[in-house]
């Protein structure tokens, strides 16, 4: 077995959702047309030049309200779920990006809940990122 190692993550701005607990959420986000919000740290906001040329954007966040996980889930593997209760609690979404107001970033189609840490953001970018084989 290898040594775990130990990381040092940092939050770059905090993502503001109609949703306050896992109930409300859903499963998964897309679809959805709430107008969401990420809010960008001031420190970070230099980061965002240019991020108006993508129509959708991939975030990446922090699950703060996992309990904690278990390898099964629903007679499955935890990496073969979408479960937010994970060894390292993260989550990824695929957003389409409606505007940009300085640090504020206005979104559709988020299951993030209010107040996530947000960690990073890609540009979502179709002929890198879109794959055409599923398997369930």
């Amino acid at each position: 077995m290898e040594k775990q190692h130990s990381l040092e993550l940092k939050s770059i701005g905090i993502i503001h959702s109609p949703y306050h607990s896992r109930r409300e959420a859903p499963r998964q986000g897309c679809g959805r047309e709430e107008i969401c919000q990420v809010e960008v740290f001031k420190d970070f906001e230099e980061g965002l030049k240019g991020i108006e040329g993508f129509s959708h954007i991939i975030l990446i966040y922090w699950f703060h309200r996992s309990p904690g996980y278990s390898f099964i889930v629903k007679s499955r593997g935890v990496f073969t779920t979408r479960s937010p209760d994970r060894p390292s609690p993260l989550g990824l979404s695929v957003v389409e990006l409606v505007a940009r107001e300085g640090n504020i970033l206005k979104i559709k189609g988020l299951d993030a809940l209010d107040g996530s840490p947000l960690l990073d953001i890609k540009p979502y970018i179709p002929t890198v990122d879109e794959k055409s084989s599923y398997q369930s």
